[in-house]
């Protein structure tokens, strides 16, 4: 069972949608509402400590050095995430030069935490997809609170790529693996809006 009817009619259609043949990958909602019920129902904590260590290492907090221009674009991509997660979390992310790791503050990793156990299963299961995809649970969160557009946050997600890709030019194959990947994470924007409402830890 899923919490809304816009969602529940949204995987009807993917199913009234199929041939002779059922093709999983044409039914990305139904397979993550699969997904929330069968694995992250019940095992809310995993989910959390999964994405709570993205957080610890956020994609966001680590800066490259050199060249100027991808230090300007890193900064452009990621810094207005950074001073808003800080303002949702009431709490302060660190930025790094290079990528030695640097242990976030306690009080940063508890206030995601606190974040995540506020959100139910189905929500839980798409930010985590998200945050699995971009590789930052910032991003993944910025984008579930109405922050950042889909279009912006993948651009994100993908500065340092699209800067090698820029000077070195396309690899055939990582570029398929790319788009595939593209539509997932719309796909579970979808299904995150389809849930209806806002996020429960979202301001009234």
């Amino acid at each position: 069972m899923v919490p809304s009817l816009a969602l529940a009619e949204a995987i009807a259609a993917e199913w009234n949608g199929q041939g002779d043949w059922v093709d999983p990958d044409r039914m990305a909602l139904t397979k993550l509402a699969n997904t929330a019920i069968d694995r992250v129902m019940g095992s809310e904590g995993r989910i959390i400590d999964d994405i709570v260590a993205y957080a610890g290492t956020d994609l966001v907090c680590y800066r490259a050095t050199e060249p100027e221009g991808l230090v300007q674009r890193e900064g452009k991509a990621w810094d207005p995430v950074i001073e808003w997660a800080a303002e949702l979390f009431d709490a302060e992310f660190q930025t790094v030069e290079g990528v030695i790791h640097r242990v976030q503050d306690d009080s940063a990793i508890q206030a995601v935490r606190k974040y995540l156990a506020g959100l139910d299963a189905m929500r839980l299961c798409a930010i985590h997809n998200l945050t699995s995809l971009t590789g930052s649970a910032l991003i993944a969160t910025a984008v579930s609170e109405g922050f950042l557009e889909p279009e912006d946050a993948w651009r994100a997600a993908h500065v340092d790529e699209d800067w090698q890709i820029e000077r070195w030019g396309r690899d055939e194959e990582a570029t398929q693996r790319r788009a595939k990947q593209e539509e997932e994470f719309r796909q579970t924007v979808r299904f995150q809006n389809l849930l209806g409402g806002n996020s429960p830890n979202s301001p009234v």
